[in-house]
Protein backbone atom coordinates (compact mmCIF):
# COMPACT_ATOMS: atom_id res chain seq x y z
CA UNK A 1 0.00 0.00 0.00
CA UNK A 2 3.10 2.61 0.68
CA UNK A 3 3.75 2.22 -2.73
CA UNK A 4 0.73 3.22 -4.06
CA UNK A 5 0.69 6.38 -1.88
CA UNK A 6 -0.33 5.22 1.35
CA UNK A 7 1.80 6.46 4.64
CA UNK A 8 2.81 3.02 5.94
CA UNK A 9 2.35 -0.91 4.84
CA UNK A 10 3.02 -3.95 6.85
CA UNK A 11 2.50 -7.44 5.91
CA UNK A 12 4.26 -10.53 5.38
CA UNK A 13 6.65 -10.54 2.31
CA UNK A 14 5.07 -12.14 -0.57
CA UNK A 15 8.14 -13.72 -1.51
CA UNK A 16 8.12 -15.92 1.53
CA UNK A 17 4.12 -16.47 0.22
CA UNK A 18 5.17 -17.49 -2.84
CA UNK A 19 8.14 -19.77 -1.48
CA UNK A 20 5.37 -21.68 0.73
CA UNK A 21 2.88 -21.71 -1.87
CA UNK A 22 5.00 -23.22 -4.04
CA UNK A 23 6.11 -26.08 -1.66
CA UNK A 24 2.21 -26.88 -1.10
CA UNK A 25 1.34 -27.18 -4.59
CA UNK A 26 4.35 -29.30 -5.02
CA UNK A 27 2.34 -31.76 -2.27
CA UNK A 28 -0.26 -31.81 -3.83
CA UNK A 29 0.65 -32.38 -7.44
CA UNK A 30 2.92 -35.36 -5.65
CA UNK A 31 -0.75 -36.84 -4.77
CA UNK A 32 -0.64 -35.78 -0.55
CA UNK A 33 -4.14 -36.05 0.66
CA UNK A 34 -5.73 -32.17 1.31
CA UNK A 35 -6.47 -32.69 4.72
CA UNK A 36 -2.70 -33.99 5.26
CA UNK A 37 -1.39 -30.88 4.40
CA UNK A 38 -0.78 -28.27 6.88
CA UNK A 39 -2.10 -24.59 6.86
CA UNK A 40 1.39 -22.47 6.87
CA UNK A 41 1.05 -18.76 8.34
CA UNK A 42 4.17 -16.41 7.20
CA UNK A 43 7.09 -15.89 9.32
CA UNK A 44 8.33 -13.18 7.56
CA UNK A 45 7.06 -10.03 7.29
CA UNK A 46 7.87 -6.20 6.53
CA UNK A 47 7.33 -2.76 6.84
CA UNK A 48 7.45 -0.29 4.15
CA UNK A 49 7.09 3.83 5.08
CA UNK A 50 6.35 6.23 2.54
CA UNK A 51 7.85 9.64 3.77
CA UNK A 52 6.86 11.41 0.80
CA UNK A 53 3.15 10.94 1.91
CA UNK A 54 4.09 11.84 5.13
CA UNK A 55 5.70 15.24 4.33
CA UNK A 56 2.50 15.63 2.13
CA UNK A 57 0.34 15.31 5.26
CA UNK A 58 2.39 17.40 7.78
CA UNK A 59 3.16 13.97 9.86
CA UNK A 60 6.87 13.22 10.82
CA UNK A 61 7.88 9.91 11.38
CA UNK A 62 10.16 8.98 14.41
CA UNK A 63 13.64 8.57 13.30
CA UNK A 64 13.75 4.80 15.30
CA UNK A 65 10.19 3.77 13.45
CA UNK A 66 12.02 4.93 10.01
CA UNK A 67 15.40 2.40 10.97
CA UNK A 68 13.55 -0.61 11.60
CA UNK A 69 11.91 -0.16 7.90
CA UNK A 70 12.20 -2.65 5.03
CA UNK A 71 12.20 -0.08 2.68
CA UNK A 72 11.84 3.54 2.57
CA UNK A 73 9.91 5.85 -0.32
CA UNK A 74 11.51 9.47 -0.47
Amino acid sequence: MAEQGGLIGYGPRLTEVFRQLGGQLIKILRGTNLADIPIEQPSRFELVINLKTAKAIGLEVPAAVVLRADAIIE
